[in-house]
């Protein structure tokens, strides 16, 4: 009998262990900022209605696989252009730089894009704007695409995380303007990595 009380107890221990482990591990800090400043109303993309039943966002697992090291070579003479939008708005953006980077034996070419409005404003003077498209968008992931913040880097080596895309202010609400992510920042792979498409409750 002292036998089988030990052997419940140590069984009992060993799961709060792994429940406390997997508490503690579930969310990535960037994965926790998102449902925190989604469940902030003064913050939230959310509809009114949406806010009230949200939880927290989906997310695919974190895959080191889709943490790159990417090559960049900057493009300081390229023209402006109007980027579009899911509105009439147009943004004025510019090519700041092309990566290069491989997943999965596979090698890739982006742009990177540079807002002026952003240029010119305070805490975003070296933001870097990078959207894609990839074999998930319509199924898995949001189908216009997904964005990625990055800032300039010191050196021709910029990190980018794919773990941290998230999806436009638009596939929450249509009232917001969404750049839309140019054809040739298509990556033709499955990006599980970042956040899943949203369901909203009907």
């Amino acid at each position: 009998m002292r036998i089988l009380v030990v052997l419940l107890t140590i069984i009992l221990l060993a799961s709060c262990v792994q429940n406390k482990k997997r508490v503690a591990t579930d969310l990535t800090p960037f994965q926790k900022k998102m449902n925190e400043d989604f469940k902030d109303a003064s913050k939230s993309p959310l509809k009114k209605k949406d806010i009230k039943t949200f939880e927290g966002l989906d997310f695919f697992p974190y895959d080191s696989t889709f943490l790159v090291q990417a090559e960049l070579k900057r493009t300081p003479n390229t023209e402006w252009f109007q980027m579009k939008t899911t509105t009439d708005r147009l943004s004025k953006e510019r090519v700041f730089g092309i990566v290069t980077f491989e997943i999965k034996g596979k090698s890739f070419q982006l742009n990177l894009y540079q807002g002026e409005e952003l240029m010119q404003t305070e805490g975003f003077e070296n933001y870097l704007f990078l959207p894609f498209m990839d074999n998930t968008n319509g199924f898995l992931s949001y189908g216009g695409g997904r964005y990625i913040d990055l800032d300039i880097p010191k050196e021709n080596i910029i990190e980018i995380d794919f773990n941290s895309a998230y999806n436009p202010y638009c596939a929450y609400d249509d009232k917001f303007s969404c750049p839309i992510v140019p054809s040739a920042n298509y990556i033709d792979l499955e990006i599980k990595a970042g956040v899943k498409v949203f369901v909203k409750e009907e």
